[in-house]
């Protein structure tokens, strides 16, 4: 069993930054993909960004490519995602998630192991 616990969220200006993090338990970390989804009301959940095991590979939609930046700390157990140029649209509960193998992958189904949540709001 895998715990994820993320933390970084906040109230930010548009144009502004902010850094998300989550840490994971287990040994066995750099053997799987990590995520970043987020889901704001009434929406489905989304993938923002995505991350091998190895961190040699990476992902982003076109919504964030350019203004998102993931990485991990293999030898901390950590995954952060750097956000930049922040838009009111980008207001969500961002979630971190553990996929079921070491590849980068886009549907929520593919991770095995989700955290509880952080509020990002992006004010105008």
């Amino acid at each position: 069993q895998v715990q994820l616990v993320e933390s970084g969220g906040g109230l930010v200006q548009a144009g502004g930054s902010l850094r998300l993090s989550c840490a994971a338990s287990g040994r066995t970390f750099s053997t799987y993909g990590m995520g970043w989804f987020r889901q704001a009301p009434g929406k489905e959940r989304e993938l923002v960004a995505a991350i091998t095991g190895s961190g040699a590979s990476r992902y982003y939609p076109d919504s964030v490519k350019g203004r998102s930046i993931i990485s991990r700390d293999n030898a901390k157990n950590t995954v952060a995602l750097q956000m930049n140029s922040l838009k009111p649209e980008d207001t969500a509960v961002y979630y971190c998630a553990q996929s079921r193998g070491a590849y980068t992958t886009r549907q929520p189904n593919d991770y095995a192991y989700w955290g509880q949540g952080t509020q990002v709001t992006v004010s105008s």
